[in-house]
């Protein structure tokens, strides 16, 4: 009586739509050896796709048939054995020399004779045919969703997947969460560590929903493009229909801000100008008008301005004056003065002529824009054809898209901004003084 080994095995990616698991196979071929009175040595299972040969499990069993520790296979069906050529041709061999004398399946039929085994190869070529057909729908799928601007992945933080709609929308749970965490990066006022610290305070967390993000997850979030409207698909940058997170410029500010090596940026004082240094002169002596700063112990600072008391035919009585009180005195003094009428129309006059210019130079810049654009858009479509063509090498073409793509997206984000002013111009002109 022929000994036999009963393999089992279900893909890692069908986990979800696999007709039957590992366990049912293992019952219903335990079931069939039972009535055909089959003597089963060994059982082999293994979770693992038979799309590329590899398979240690699969390997191990067929190292054993070769030793002779077992003469037949029980399966349920040849496609558990073999979805590659490889693996078929490995089979089909062990036959050819004997090795294999008998292989069971309860759904199909097989001798090892010239039909039989001609029947077992037309089995594991349909098997090759069927995932190579489904892997080419599933790209075909792939490249269209890349076509209409949708991401053929997971949705990043911050986002979710609609599967009624098949989109990918802002998560209204974590959509400004993530937003705020990357203005704040952006500042330059952070470390890694500490935007992460600020993320778990928010109840941005990682995949056990319990732990701080690993670093490089929070570096993936902030380097990933879809949050300013594309994203990155096989190194590829691709326009996506999404609603952006952030702006390209914001993204790009985020970047600098890695490249300095993750420290952040110390916030330098602030030092408060002396605003009317220069303005006015003593009323006393006529001489001019300086100012100090005064810094107390508790911190706080104070601004005086005084006299520079340089005359010396007479000696200035004037002592420190306050900014606040200096503002106060100008702010009195220009309320006594008003403009004459003719001064009036000049000055109205003037100022709508700077008016026109702006409009001018906004509607010159827009239009400069919208011909860059046109240029972009141009050389993206030559950069596809020269690669198609074969003139370029997939990473050269990548490299060169990817550019293009941003420069796109920057002229993008300006255009509206400029053309909004360009019409608020040509309103304002419209309603007069």
């Amino acid at each position: 009586m022929p000994k036999y080994f009963l393999y089992a095995r279900k893909s890692t990616d069908e986990e979800e739509r696999q007709v039957f698991s590992i366990e049912a196979q293992v019952t219903e071929l335990r079931e069939y050896a039972k009535r055909e009175g089959l003597f089963v040595v060994r059982e082999f299972t293994e979770s693992q796709t038979a799309k590329e040969p590899g398979r240690p499990v699969f390997n191990q069993m067929l190292a054993e048939i070769e030793k002779g520790t077992a003469e037949g296979i029980l399966a349920w069906n040849p496609d558990r054995l073999a979805r590659n050529s490889i693996d078929g041709g490995r089979i089909i061999y062990l036959v050819d020399t004997g090795k294999i004398k008998s292989l069971k399946f309860p759904t199909f039929w097989f001798e090892p004779t010239p039909q039989g085994k001609f029947m077992l190869s037309v089995a594991f070529g349909q098997a090759k045919y069927y995932t190579d057909n489904l892997r080419e729908n599933i790209l075909r799928g792939i490249r269209q969703k890349l076509r209409r601007g949708e991401l053929p992945a997971k949705a990043p933080l911050g986002y979710l997947n609609e599967p009624r709609l098949r989109t990918i929308e802002p998560d209204p749970k974590t959509f400004n969460k993530v937003k705020q965490c990357l203005e704040a990066f952006a500042t330059g006022n952070y470390t890694l560590s500490q935007i992460r610290d600020k993320m778990f305070s928010l109840g941005l967390v990682g995949a056990r929903n319990k732990e701080k993000m690993p670093l490089s997850s929070v570096e993936h979030i902030l380097t990933n493009p879809f949050y300013y409207g594309y994203f990155r698909y096989k190194g590829e940058l691709y326009q996506g229909t999404h609603k952006p997170m952030i702006t390209k410029k914001l993204f790009d500010r985020i970047q600098e801000v890695l490249k300095d090596r993750y420290k952040p940026r110390k916030k330098q004082k602030e030092i408060k100008p002396f605003i009317f240094l220069g303005f006015a002169r003593c009323g006393e002596c006529g001489y001019a008008i300086t100012a100090e700063r005064h810094i107390k112990k508790s911190g706080l600072e104070f601004v005086y301005y005084r006299c520079t008391k340089k005359s010396k035919t007479m000696k200035c009585t004037q002592g420190f004056l306050r900014d606040e009180r200096f503002a106060e005195q100008i702010k009195e003094n220009v309320q006594r003065v008003s403009l004459p009428d003719e001064w009036r129309e000049r000055f109205l006059s003037k100022v709508d002529e700077w008016q026109k210019e702006a409009h001018q130079t906004s509607g010159f810049v827009t239009q400069n824009l919208k011909s860059e654009l046109n240029k972009v858009k141009t050389k993206i479509e030559r950069l596809t054809d020269a690669y198609l063509e074969g003139s370029l090498e997939l990473s050269e073409f990548q490299e060169k898209k990817n550019s293009l793509m941003e420069q796109k997206k920057e002229i993008e984000e300006d255009y509206p901004r400029l053309s909004e002013k360009a019409v608020i111009g040509s309103n304002s002109q419209g309603t007069g003084y």
